[in-house]
């Protein structure tokens, strides 16, 4: 296989999301909400049953009034807001304006934290030449994130799905990537963690690589099995 790009998925491959009772208790703090700590803890553990934060556990049951938009809610911003809003509304909080105030968290970049060998691969992939592209099913500009974190020089192309109003695993949107990178679907990787969303590369020819969605602290390492993935990419372009 020759190798000339590579594509990573965001949330869950290079980045990871604030556990869910730091994402509570950021947005109770702002808001001046007394909470004591065994509420916090529960309702921290209801919200993550609830799949309410973006990035992290996948709910336990979508609620019937929510399927609709849940199954398309990367395809746009509103479509996103609306379907994790509606998900952490299904947790009783003490005061309404929360519910936005979790979702308006989760977009900053003080949210997130680049797993740590994150820096590494992508900078041996592009001393390599192997070109590099975020594939994201979201519904927000993750590129701050990359900024604020000091990976942005090592991607060349961003392809979010809101922005292009197809998500994973359609095939669309690896083409996209693969389009913008300037390479053919058959001299890429796709490296990600969802065996559903990003194997749709195979689709097109890519070879996929997963990795496990796993906390920050308890996956150090796994991102450097793509470099031995690609021992033709120093001499493939």
């Amino acid at each position: 296989m020759t190798v000339k790009g590579a594509l990573f998925d965001f949330s869950g491959t290079l980045f990871r999301i604030e556990s869910t009772e730091s994402w509570l208790r950021t947005a109770l703090e702002r808001s001046g909400t007394p909470v004591p700590d065994e509420e916090v803890v529960r309702y921290a553990r209801d919200l993550e049953e609830a799949g309410a934060l973006p990035g992290g556990a996948p709910p336990l049951t979508v609620p019937p009034h929510l399927e609709e938009v849940w199954a398309v809610r990367d395809r746009s911003a509103e479509l996103h807001r609306a379907a994790f809003t509606g998900m952490a509304r299904e947790v009783p909080l003490p005061r309404p304006e929360l519910y936005d105030a979790l979702y308006d968290r989760h977009l900053e970049p003080a949210a997130w934290r680049p797993y740590p060998d994150a820096p590494e691969v992508l900078g041996e992939l592009r001393r390599r030449g192997v070109r590099i592209a975020v594939v994201s099913n979201i519904g927000w500009d993750l590129r701050p994130v990359f900024r604020a974190h000091g990976l942005d020089p090592l991607v060349d192309a961003y392809v979010l799905s809101y922005e292009h109003g197809v998500q994973k695993p359609d095939p669309r949107l690896f083409r996209a990537a693969c389009d913008a990178l300037g390479v053919d679907p058959r001299d890429a990787v796709m490296v990600g963690d969802d065996r559903r969303a990003d194997a749709g590369a195979a689709a097109l020819g890519c070879r996929v690589h997963l990795v496990d969605h796993l906390p920050v602290d308890r996956r150090r390492d796994a991102l450097r099995a793509v470099l031995g993935l690609l021992p033709d990419a120093a001499t493939a372009l």
